[in-house]
């Protein structure tokens, strides 16, 4: 743990930042009122020298505008995908959540939309083929394999992907090698039915121990 904490926007009680507004008080370490012009059109730039970075941004915002407090996650990103103009849609999607990708590939179809999936366990390979120990083989000695899934996608020629309940680790593996924009509809979380923001709405009960150091 380090012994000095830099403190930034995690640290700040204030929402919808305006930094500017002398009406308005923020903390000393306000990460808005430290930043460079620089910095800032930094990012601008992007978004107006990538043409699909524009559009996201733009599409982006008529979903929340319009369906704020109204449309649950799958029909945003239904919606999203319409909008952008995307025809095929991959799925990645955990074996144990097979049955829930099969409700959204009906209705990503019944919404005009290509749908391939490729579950995690395609291509059977064994645990031991990727250097993991027998001690840790449980719950199946046949591995995940996010890789493999990114590249089948790309190989498809998908124009979106969703991933749907990959293990923690795994969803970072897809996400690093998948080539078509990627989002994701469901974060697994075995214990919580599938909602890991539980956690954090009862840290000061059931999961207090998680504000501590709970080792390795």
């Amino acid at each position: 743990m380090p012994n000095e904490i830099k403190h930034s926007c995690v640290d700040c009680a204030v929402t919808l930042c305006d930094a500017h507004n002398p009406e308005k008080k923020f903390p000393p370490f306000c990460i808005s009122r430290a930043m460079t012009e620089e910095q800032r059109d930094k990012s601008l730039k992007e978004y107006f020298t990538d043409p699909e970075d524009k559009k996201i941004i733009q599409v982006a915002a008529t979903v929340e505008s319009e369906g704020y407090r109204k449309w649950p996650r799958v029909q945003e990103t239904i919606l999203f995908a319409k909008r952008m103009g995307y025809k095929k849609i991959g799925i990645a999607t955990c074996t144990a959540l097979i049955k829930e990708s099969r409700t959204l590939t009906k209705m990503l179809r019944a919404n005009g939309f290509e749908v391939y999936g490729i579950s995690c366990k395609a291509g059977e390979v064994p645990k031991t083929e990727l250097g993991i120990p027998p001690m840790h083989h449980g719950p199946g000695h046949i591995a995940c394999n996010p890789v493999l899934q990114a590249q089948l996608l790309e190989e498809e020629g998908t124009d979106l992907n969703i991933v749907m309940g990959l293990c923690v680790g795994h969803d970072i593996l897809f996400n690093k090698h998948s080539h078509a924009p990627t989002t994701t509809l469901v974060v697994k979380d075995r214990v919580l039915m599938h909602n890991p923001a539980a956690a954090l709405h009862h840290a000061d009960g059931y999961y207090k121990n998680l504000c501590e150091d709970i080792g390795e």
